[in-house]
């Protein structure tokens, strides 16, 4: 008998590695444009100090930014080669997740599309946050699972339990999606591979990887969830369906809807895609769970990479003629293009604000602070140079005697973690605050006098007996306006020594 003709699609052997390239590439060409982004700072802030366990994070983020500064130093485009890489990576794994469900070379390019430059995934490959690793770790999972079906290769378990594990360290949020993930395992043909022992040990290795940091939490009275409740009462949006909703067309530019509700259809529908269908239930599940947590709408973007793979494996076989092919891809990298200056800055700023007016785009909003000329993410990677360049001088003009003997304190990590990375070179002490790890991180030796910056003479009269405005950070139009124009004070002659003083100023948000 004459052996049945491979009808598997062709995949050009560089196209995956070309796409990954071409998509990091793409992220270190901009990655010096603007500035630092306020989470960064602190994060290079908690590598310098590394612990199991952060107030608002687990470890693994404090880890990534020590190994970054430690190879590049100060450069800001070596910090931030880990997003870019992961930014590749992701395509790079979506890609392959379409191969695996069937697809061929035009399924790989259209499902890695959006999973490159859908605005949320530039912003993430862009700087170096806890969100540029977990896109890349749910899609893992989900291409883990997809072999398990496949190849029924059950050692496969301790790969996904590995991912899980390195996920909760990177955030909590990889809970959610383990949850979500092993109900749709539950609840559908894909259970018969749960009887195995490798499905224990892939449980348990997950669980020693998370558990030094489960115990840190234990151990300092579970201050992320003293966190997240406040962010909820003070510092969040007030949750609207709607805004939920919008969120996910404006993160993900609205070209990715049809391929996303394309994929989903398959994972829960088609006849192909029956073997699978605990990843169309997982989203379904994980959607229905984060509207019922009143969670921020990006909180669902890591497990829309899979619904590209499965949508793109669909379109490919709806659309055989080449012509077709390529005018959706060309369509495609056209719309997101226009879109791209959102997210990532391969624009000057001046540019950019005029660009966004062109558009009338918005961008979202999930705090309550007002807002400049700039959305936050972008605002957020302006004026830390200039307020350290402010700080530093105002150091610098007080009498060396008095200098000798006067800490720095800031209101937020953003402004603390600017202090200490960049004022490292310009002469100026570590800096404290009550905000968030800053506050474990405690109020240091006691000192004669404080330079504070920002605040109210008045919030400083009760506590010093002198507070003396020694001057200003220059106003800076583009950064958020409750940074813009900063008084910075001395206060001397503390009332309440600093370490008594030092449980009132702590603040979880």
């Amino acid at each position: 008998m004459r052996p049945e003709a491979d009808t598997t699609p062709r995949v050009p052997p560089l196209l995956l590695p070309g796409l990954a390239l071409a998509t990091a590439v793409l992220h270190l060409l901009f990655a010096h444009r603007y500035g630092y982004f306020r989470d960064e700072l602190y994060f290079i802030a908690c590598g310098q100090r590394l612990d199991w366990g952060y107030v608002d994070q687990p470890p693994l983020i404090a880890v990534a930014s020590r190994l970054a500064t430690t190879l590049f130093g100060h450069s800001l485009t070596g910090f931030r080669v880990l997003p870019a890489l992961a930014a590749g990576g992701l395509v790079a794994l979506t890609g392959s997740l379409a191969r695996r469900l069937g697809g061929g070379g035009f399924a790989v390019g259209l499902a890695a599309l959006p999973a490159a430059l859908a605005p949320l995934f530039l912003f993430e490959g862009h700087a170096l946050t806890m969100n540029s690793f977990e896109p890349l770790l749910w899609t893992a999972c989900a291409t883990v699972l997809v072999l398990l079906v496949q190849t029924e290769r059950h050692r496969l378990w301790l790969a996904l339990g590995a991912l899980v594990g390195v996920g909760l360290l990177n955030k909590y949020s990889m809970g959610f999606f383990a949850a979500c993930l092993g109900l749709g395992v539950l609840l559908t043909p894909t259970r018969r591979l749960l009887a195995s022992r490798w499905l224990v040990l892939g449980v348990l290795l997950a669980c020693a990887l998370v558990l030094p940091n489960v115990l840190w939490q234990h151990h300092h009275g579970w201050p992320m969830l003293e966190l997240l409740r406040n962010g909820q009462l003070y510092k969040n949006t007030p949750f609207q369906l709607g805004d939920f909703l919008r969120g996910q067309l404006l993160m993900l530019h609205p070209l990715s809807v049809p391929l996303s509700l394309t994929g989903l259809g398959f994972f829960l529908f088609a006849p192909a895609g029956r073997p699978y269908r605990a990843l169309g239930l997982t989203f379904v599940f994980l959607f229905g769970l984060l509207v019922y947590l009143r969670a921020k709408d990006y909180y669902l973007a890591p497990a829309y990479p899979m619904l590209f793979a499965a949508g793109a494996v669909v379109v490919e076989r709806f659309l055989s003629r080449p012509v077709w092919r390529a005018a959706v891809l060309v369509l495609g990298v056209a719309g997101f293009a226009a879109l791209t200056p959102m997210t990532l800055p391969v624009l000057p700023v001046d540019t950019f604000i005029a660009y966004q007016r062109a558009l009338g785009i918005e961008g979202a909003r999930h705090e309550r602070h007002a807002y400049g000329v700039l959305p936050q993410h972008y605002a957020d990677q302006h004026g830390w140079e200039e307020l350290v360049s402010a700080v530093a001088e105002a150091y610098q003009r007080l009498p060396p005697e008095i200098r000798a003997r006067t800490a720095l304190f800031a209101q937020n990590y953003g402004q603390a973690g600017a202090l200490d990375w960049l004022g490292r070179a310009k002469g100026l002490p570590p800096a404290r605050s009550g905000h968030n790890h800053y506050f474990l991180w405690g109020p240091g030796e006691e000192p004669e006098h404080i330079l504070v910056v920002d605040g109210e003479a008045e919030e400083l009269q009760p506590l010093c007996q002198r507070a003396e405005l020694l001057g200003r950070v220059p106003p800076n139009p583009y950064v958020m306006p409750y940074e813009d124009n900063l008084p910075l004070y001395l206060c001397s002659g503390l009332k309440v020594p600093l370490a008594t003083l030092w449980p009132r100023l702590k603040h979880y948000e």
